[in-house]
């Protein structure tokens, strides 16, 4: 995939269920101009889940089909793609990929409140105690292009937008 010199770059914002994706993916979107591209919601609208798994509580997505229909948008730059995991997206389709974290106990309330079953619920904290997701970025990516942020306060979500908008504004100096 050749994006243009002076395409805009694509995104990508990762992280456990509940650490706060889709809050700082909004704004971005809005702030930046890009299209959030809401990998959950793009699989549940096209039907890419091969299964569903009851013991969970979750659909299970079909990669191949969601990278399929991604791959094109993609190709056109200017995107922020959100998903709890990365390792089976393509390298070459970001710029930056930004692993937003929450201290487990903050991320307990918060899955909690979205009713997830215990199996479900000590599944994303374990996944987040053992940052999974971040050490699942670092296998996947070229380290310069992987960034922790936290995010527990509405100050920590504040300061995530300024550290993603900060890197836009420095790529854009290239």
């Amino acid at each position: 995939m050749e994006q243009s010199p002076d395409a805009e770059p694509n995104i990508l914002i990762t992280g456990t269920p509940g650490v706060g994706k889709s809050y700082l993916c909004e704004r971005l979107a809005e702030q930046l101009k890009f299209k959030w591209l809401d990998c959950s919601k793009i699989a549940k609208d096209n039907d890419f889940v091969e299964e569903y798994d009851a013991e969970y509580d979750c659909p299970i997505l079909d990669e191949d089909k969601l990278l399929d229909h991604l791959e094109p948008i993609m190709a056109k730059g200017g995107n922020i793609l959100e998903y709890h995991g990365c390792d089976f997206f393509p390298e070459r389709w970001f710029e930056a990929v930004f692993v937003v974290t929450c201290p487990n106990t903050t991320l307990f309330d918060r899955l909690k409140v979205r009713q997830y079953n215990e199996k479900k619920l000590k599944s994303n904290i374990e996944c987040e105690i053992f940052a999974t997701i971040l050490e699942e970025a670092y296998d996947s990516y070229k380290e310069d292009k992987v960034f922790k942020l936290c995010n527990e306060t509405k100050a920590d979500a504040d300061n995530c937008l300024k550290t993603v908008k900060n890197w836009y504004r420095m790529y854009k100096r290239k």
